[in-house]
């Protein structure tokens, strides 16, 4: 079931009160899951169940995504703000130092938590920040167009479409490797969740500037890249590496750049082996 938390983070107005959306399953260690720019928390569905035979799994909508409501005035949507508003959900939680798992922009987020060793391992599934200046441009380009096409499209003809596999891997394929494996009413929810996204613009915005250059020291790390990932490259798996070079830098064979639901296995195996 979903529920929501609240709690309190400084701003340069004073404090703001924060509301996060999520689902929490499991038991065992805490596991923190974060999704992607323009998705949710269900994008983690695929692994959850097997995350959940030993993680205590929580699974999270940004804020300005999914069911969680947009920042409050003042709060900007930059790693400033979302690292330490995470770290306070977690002590709203009462979870101490979890386990993370991030994919795209949340596993930017992830590794950024364990720099500030907020967490107690990160894995980081195709992470934003390893880009050149012209991969971060086309990656940008790619998403702004997924935006703007979920935008326009009715929903009478989102949910047509995604009663076929055609009609699936046009609406999710810059995504997955599988588009057809994906079910009819997770392509819609998540249609309508990129779409819908309050924080899109301006997480967007934020991220021109955004590089990730220095080590997670102290912790476990494990990068992951789809070999099919069509927004981020797999090459930027090398650039992490080099960057975090303790890290385990792990291929996944035949995933796209949201690897959960072409492989649940293997994702959750990595994710697991990377946590233990």
């Amino acid at each position: 079931m979903a529920a929501t938390v609240s709690f309190s983070v400084p701003s340069s107005h004073g404090p703001r009160t924060v509301t996060v959306s999520y689902e929490r399953t499991g038991a065992g260690e805490p596991l923190l899951l974060l999704h992607g720019i323009g998705h949710h928390r269900q994008a983690w569905d695929p692994v959850v169940d097997i995350l959940a035979t030993e993680r205590d799994v929580i699974a999270v909508d940004l804020p300005g995504f999914g069911a969680s409501p947009a920042l409050p005035d003042g709060l900007p949507y930059d790693l400033s703000t979302v690292v330490p508003a995470l770290g306070s959900l977690c002590e709203a939680l009462e979870i101490d130092r979890p386990h993370v798992a991030g994919n795209s922009l949340g596993g930017l987020i992830a590794l950024e938590l364990g720099r500030e060793k907020l967490v107690r391992s990160v894995t980081a599934l195709s992470p934003a920040g390893f880009w050149t200046g012209a991969e971060r441009r086309y990656a940008f380009a790619v998403l702004l167009a997924m935006r703007n096409t979920a935008r326009r499209m009715p929903l009478p003809v989102v949910e047509r479409m995604s009663r076929t596999a055609a009609g699936r891997t046009m609406l999710t394929s810059t995504i997955y490797a599988h588009p057809g494996r994906r079910s009819p009413e997770a392509v819609v929810a998540e249609t309508v969740a990129l779409a819908r996204a309050a924080g899109f613009t301006e997480t967007l915005r934020a991220g021109t500037t955004v590089r990730f250059t220095e080590d997670v020291p102290g912790l476990p790390v494990t990068v992951a890249w789809g070999t099919r990932d069509r927004i981020l490259v797999r090459r930027q798996g090398v650039r992490a590496k080099q960057i975090i070079p303790r890290a385990r830098l792990v291929r996944l064979p035949g995933c796209g750049h949201v690897p959960m639901n072409d492989d649940p296995a293997l994702v959750a195996r990595v994710i697991l082996d990377g946590s233990r």
